[in-house]
């Protein structure tokens, strides 16, 4: 697979889908870039789904870096984005800055933030040092408390006017793409047509320059989570299962390891 560079990503805007998921180890990564999947992401998502936490606010900035280094170990070709943290960029600009500067030297090529017209400083300042920026605006998990869940976003004319709102104030502070998850199709739609840069949908229909699901997800890793915007490509809850209960019967029953005769 060819490195995959922005300004590839840049040049699809209104062309063709940039196909993105997330991912979080080296094997993945492998088997990702092996299906050409041109873009990962490294999410706090991984709070949820690798650490079996409630929300990705317990995720440490140490530990997306860890994570981003293992996946760029097993897929050198994709571009890599990396999740800021909840509590790495919320203080200050400048303690985005330091945050952010970390996960580059991990491997990230862009880094993402969560917010509207909120992070605009920060999206500013990180592009004026060479740090590409995806904004992210609709559901923003890192907002969990304050939405009470994680509801689609945009049932409202004001707040479907906020969205559309922090989405162009990212494109002016310098955003190179902007997610927009759960939020209502003909909004998103809106927001693709009016911004000069890619959009990246998830739960939010099919007028995006692209879209991105969680790998777990797509794989059919939690027979209990199905949301209505996500597609099981795969049931690996009960392949993975099934190979597990086949191995435990085997030890059990002395069929493996197998018997060798003595030559």
């Amino acid at each position: 697979m060819k490195k995959v560079t922005l300004p590839d990503l840049l040049k699809k805007k209104g062309a063709a889908p940039i196909v993105m998921t997330t991912c979080y180890d080296a094997s993945f990564a492998r088997l990702a870039e092996n299906a050409g999947i041109e873009t990962l992401l490294v999410g706090d998502s991984l709070g949820m789904v690798i650490k079996g936490e409630e929300s990705t606010l317990g995720v440490a900035l140490d530990e997306v870096a860890y994570h981003i280094r293992a996946v760029r170990r097993g897929a050198p070709s994709p571009f890599l984005i990396a999740d800021m943290p909840f509590g790495s960029y919320q203080a200050s600009v400048e303690k985005g800055v330091e945050s952010a500067v970390t996960l580059m030297k991990a491997g990230a090529e862009a880094v993402k933030v969560e917010g509207g017209s909120e992070v605009a400083p920060l999206v500013e300042r990180l592009t004026s040092f060479g740090i590409p920026v995806v904004g992210h605006v609709g559901l923003t998990p890192q907002y969990v408390n304050l939405f009470g869940g994680y509801q689609k976003r945009g049932k409202s004319q004001a707040e479907r006017e906020l969205i559309a709102e922090g989405a162009r104030k990212l494109e002016r502070a310098g955003a190179v793409m902007i997610v927009l998850e759960s939020i209502p199709p003909e909004l998103a739609a809106a927001i693709t047509a009016e911004v000069a840069v890619p959009t990246i949908g998830i739960g939010a229909g099919p007028a995006t320059d692209g879209q991105v699901l969680v790998i777990y997800d797509l794989l059919g890793m939690n027979g209990s989570f199905n949301p209505s915007f996500l597609k099981k490509y795969l049931d690996m809850d009960r392949l993975v299962t099934a190979a597990l209960e086949e191995y435990r019967d085997e030890v059990r029953t002395g069929r493996f390891p197998p018997r060798r005769n003595k030559s």
